[in-house]
């Protein structure tokens, strides 16, 4: 998709002269002949990259970045500099100004320095947001399994094909998506992920597309989707068992014609995004029951992926407890013998690992710097709520009637499934076939606590 580029200035022969020059360059340009139409224009739409000249009447370039940044609009901004006011430049540069082109401007010079620019800021953006959502995760396991599924993103990574995730909830089908993308020629692009289950329903389609100004109650300004911040990259459509159905009619266009409208914009848009797909649900059966699109089920599903459950892989329990315990994580400092490895591996771990992630970090928070025995590992697992999930002994009491009864048992259901799925309610919603806004409402209604998601 070519970038988009506003060009400020209030000379208008400047102003045609660079628009001619990067318009060549298959560069889209609108142009401001003031700040306050620039402004105007950033208000009304979304911008790759401004570049403005310093010395203008009534609102110079500085005021404009100034206002630009109080505004909380991150676009990414080139000044032009006259000649003999590089100190001003430098000026502009420290209020967040990318680079400057100095006065008088060749054609060669100014593209070269807008490519860089734009190179940069999408390199800032990617790393950004890397660094936000995979942290210091990564893939672990030596085990047969693992070294099976290693093999498969090897063969599909290089490819444009589509792939379908399929695994339980923790199980890491992000990282698996993740490594895909590194290893694929798309890897120096951008990696972006959407959950379906955790946007409202109202506001998927915004969040895949974008939004233009006023489009909608709260839309004060206009927004890239996620489609648009994967151009060159790789899409992760997480969950999405959970896209409501409007959607997926929606999501089939684009994949069958790269191209789509911002909610409340009529310019179309032109993407080259590779898509992957995860989750937990049987599609298959979802096609057949009618609340899954049959033609989108095979758009997505060219390639599938099963990530193993952690207890069909207990091969590599030592791996990652080691992964988990090393400096900078949550576990660091914590030491397991043998005997209380193999205690852990004999645990089925319905969480999978996100659940042997989270028991590891409860260790070195009740035994800092202490050697766990086997006996502390079991006693310490048998205190978890799915632990528990076979010892609740007779139900029927004396004296309770049976909306009371059916009461405390709805409730522990429920705790116990947030519990297998990561502490996080979402999932435990849609793992029960629930609205999450009816799940929560319970989770209140029963006192269940502040847990995560």
């Amino acid at each position: 998709m070519a970038a988009r580029i506003l060009i400020v200035d209030d000379e208008p022969e400047l102003l045609t002269a660079f628009s001619r020059m990067l318009t060549s360059e298959a560069l889209e340009v609108e142009t401001a002949a003031s700040a306050d139409t620039a402004l105007n224009l950033l208000d009304r739409s979304s911008f790759d990259l401004v570049l403005t000249d310093l010395s203008m009447p009534r609102m110079d370039g500085f005021e404009l970045l100034t206002r630009m940044r109080q505004r909380g609009d991150v676009t990414p901004a080139l000044v032009i500099s006259g000649a003999g006011s590089i100190e001003l430049a430098v000026r502009a540069i420290k209020l967040g100004a990318l680079d400057f082109v100095e006065k008088p401007i060749h054609r060669e010079r100014l593209v070269l320095t807008v490519q860089n620019a734009l190179r940069l800021a999408q390199l800032q953006e990617v790393h950004g947001r890397l660094q936000e959502e995979l942290g210091e995760k990564t893939l672990v396991g030596r085990g047969p399994a693992m070294q099976r599924l290693q093999v498969l993103i090897q063969r599909v990574a290089p490819s444009e094909g589509r792939v379908l995730i399929m695994g339980e909830h923790g199980t890491g089908k992000e990282l698996v998506a993740a490594q895909i993308h590194a290893q694929s020629a798309r890897r120096a692009g951008p990696f972006v992920k959407l959950n379906c289950g955790a946007v409202p329903r109202d506001l998927v389609e915004s969040e895949l597309f974008g939004h233009e100004k006023g489009a909608f109650t709260g839309a004060v300004v206009a927004r890239k989707g996620r489609f648009e911040l994967a151009d060159g990259g790789t899409l992760l459509l997480d969950e999405i068992g959970d896209m409501p159905m409007p959607m997926q009619v929606k999501l089939l266009r684009v994949l069958q014609e790269g191209q789509f409208e911002r909610v409340g914009g009529g310019r179309t848009l032109k993407v080259d995004v590779r898509v992957l797909a995860a989750t937990n649900r049987d599609l298959g059966a979802m096609v057949r029951e009618g609340s899954f699109r049959e033609d989108l089920y095979y758009r997505l599903n060219v390639v599938t992926l099963h990530v193993p459950p952690l207890r069909e892989r207990t091969e590599d329990i030592a791996l990652l407890i080691a992964h988990f315990t090393t400096p900078g994580r949550k576990g660091h400092g914590l030491q397991l013998g043998p005997e209380a490895i193999e205690a852990l591996r004999a645990y089925d771990f319905p969480g999978n690992v996100r659940e042997l992630e989270n028991f590891i970090e409860r260790l070195a928070i009740l035994f800092p710097n202490e050697s766990i025995s086997a006996q502390t590992v079991r006693e310490a697992l048998t205190t978890t709520p799915m632990s528990q999930k076979n010892k609740r002994g007779p139900i029927y009491q004396r004296g309770r009637g049976l909306r009371e009864l059916l009461h405390d048992l709805e409730r522990q259901i429920m705790v116990e499934a947030i519990a297998a799925h990561g502490n996080s309610k979402s999932a435990a919603a849609q793992a029960l076939s629930t609205e999450r806004s009816h799940f929560y409402k319970k989770c209140r209604q029963y006192g269940i606590g502040d847990l995560e998601n």
